[in-house]
């Protein structure tokens, strides 16, 4: 069982502040760590559920360009895919989203090739802007909004930021438009058994801004591990505890939080 390679509950409770901080321009697609388990899943999707996972209103100049910066450093590759953007999904573990400033200066969702998301439909958020995005987030106010839109609009080309988001899931689906099976199995699940089934799931979510077109490039790398791997010093299970527990009530409802503080607390009694 590897070790996780993302642990975002050591930095404390589950937040929805941005969080967004500077790493080098070369590092916005990390060490693949999730390819060997993924993608083989993922490229059957995305050719067999493609109406679910893909949409662009965006020429193939602009999704050429954001193709060309995520796989720069690969091999070329002749495989066929429909669009750019689809050939540069297909040989990474991170899902591909693009957002474009409009006149009224709101930042949309323009294109995606979105194959693991986090209980969200592709269908429900294209074309959307980036209030429309964070809706019904708890605390996603005018203002957050606002500073996020500003951030964006002052990011240079040569810059990119890098954030972490986390939760807790039955089983190890990446491909979770829905949450209502995890939570299924969740409620299936007996408390001795709550380590062999909780997952973390962390999403390494990273932006930056394509210097010929502007567009906003989003990648969103899915990293699904065992609690149990996740837990496997007492420091780690210590500070999962103070993570669950100093997360915000709201926050936590909207993540689902309750459908699996059962098996929660059950893991953490049998590491304790």
């Amino acid at each position: 069982m590897r070790d996780s390679p993302y642990l975002p509950f050591l930095d404390g409770p589950a937040s929805l502040a941005p969080g967004l901080k500077p790493i080098p321009p070369e590092s916005l697609i990390a060490p693949d760590t999730e390819a060997e388990a993924w993608l083989p899943e993922k490229r059957q999707i995305m050719r067999e559920r493609r109406a679910e996972v893909f949409f662009s209103n965006l020429p193939d100049a602009a999704l050429a360009e954001a193709s060309a910066l995520v796989t720069g450093h690969l091999p070329p590759s002749e495989e066929d895919w429909p669009t750019p953007l689809e050939v540069a999904a297909a040989r990474v573990s991170d899902d591909l989203c693009l957002l474009q400033r409009g006149a009224d200066g709101l930042w949309r969702l323009e294109a995606a090739s979105l194959v693991a998301p986090t209980f969200w439909r592709l269908s429900e958020k294209a074309g959307q802007p980036l209030g429309g995005l964070h809706d019904p987030v708890p605390g996603a106010n005018p203002g957050l909004v606002s500073r996020i839109a500003r951030m964006f609009d002052a990011l240079r080309p040569e810059q990119v930021l890098e954030r972490f988001n986390w939760t807790v899931q039955a089983g190890s689906d990446r491909f979770t438009p829905s949450a209502a099976p995890l939570k299924a199995l969740a409620a299936a699940t007996a408390e001795a058994d709550a380590l062999d089934v909780l997952h973390l799931r962390v999403e390494r979510q990273t932006v930056s801004k394509l210097p010929a077109s502007g567009l906003l490039l989003f990648t969103i790398r899915i990293a699904v591990d065992p609690l149990r791997a996740a837990l496997s010093t007492p420091g780690r299970v210590k500070a999962f505890q103070a993570a669950w527990d100093g997360t915000d009530p709201g926050l936590a409802e909207y993540k689902g939080w309750p459908a699996f503080e059962r098996l929660v607390r059950a893991a953490l009694g049998h590491l304790s």
